[in-house]
């Protein structure tokens, strides 16, 4: 029998459209208070509406992970007015197209603070209720961080930053029997993927990716920690 969340909350960044919205109807599924976290209001009250509308439990908040106090902000919001947290996916990413030597630095610290920065400032955000609950930190990277793509250096540097940090972590939390996992999707049917490989044909849906989550937030062993799960379709 699948494993509930009733009585927990999930927190899904990224949670408006794509993977993120996929993942997040999954978890409420499964019985979890999901937090709604991204920066289009009107998208996440949307997603909200629609797990309302199916019997969960969803709130929309408005949070740019890429703001450390931002994060904290909302962070404390959620621990102060949903249940404990057990879950967290950190979901929330930016892709720029452009041949290394033409990036802007503006440019590539936008995509690094998305991707990996946001990582770090839920991850660790959260940590004093994960550590309490033994909880599931659920980290979607990419086959870009696992291989190389042309003109897409700083995604694929912020997804492999993430696979070393998902490593890191779970060795840091073992003991606090804190899972750490990432999920590495090819390519997948989502309006980032058309932004950054507009000529890439996906072999996947965004629920591929939420059965995935939902299974690690879920179902798998405690044990499984450290791991990068590839979904290449």
């Amino acid at each position: 029998m699948r494993t509930t969340l009733f009585g927990t909350t999930a927190v899904v960044t990224g949670a408006s459209r794509g993977i993120g919205r996929a993942i997040a109807l999954r978890l409420a599924g499964a019985g979890a208070d999901v937090a709604l976290w991204a920066r289009d209001k009107q998208a996440l009250d949307e997603v909200a509406a629609e797990i309302l509308a199916a019997g969960g439990k969803a709130v929309a908040m408005v949070c740019n992970v890429a703001d450390a106090a931002a994060v904290e902000r909302a962070a404390g919001n959620v621990c102060n007015a949903m249940p404990p947290v057990r879950t967290i996916v950190n979901n929330a990413g930016a892709v720029i197209r452009k041949a290394t030597a033409e990036i802007e630095d503006a440019e590539w610290r936008q995509v690094m603070a998305v991707n990996l920065d946001g990582t770090f400032y839920v991850t660790r955000a959260f940590l004093p209720q994960l550590t309490k609950v033994g909880g599931r930190v659920i980290n979607i990277s990419s086959i870009a961080g696992r291989e190389g793509t042309p003109l897409l250096a700083a995604y694929c540097a912020a997804k492999h930053g993430i696979i070393g940090l998902t490593r890191s972590l779970a060795e840091e939390l073992r003991t606090a029997k804190v899972s750490v996992n990432a999920i590495c999707p090819g390519s997948v049917d989502t309006a980032m993927l058309r932004e950054g490989m507009p000529h890439a044909r996906p072999d996947m849906t965004p629920d591929d990716i939420a059965r995935t989550a939902l299974f690690l937030a879920t179902d798998a062993p405690a044990a499984l920690t450290g791991t990068c799960i590839d979904v290449f379709g």
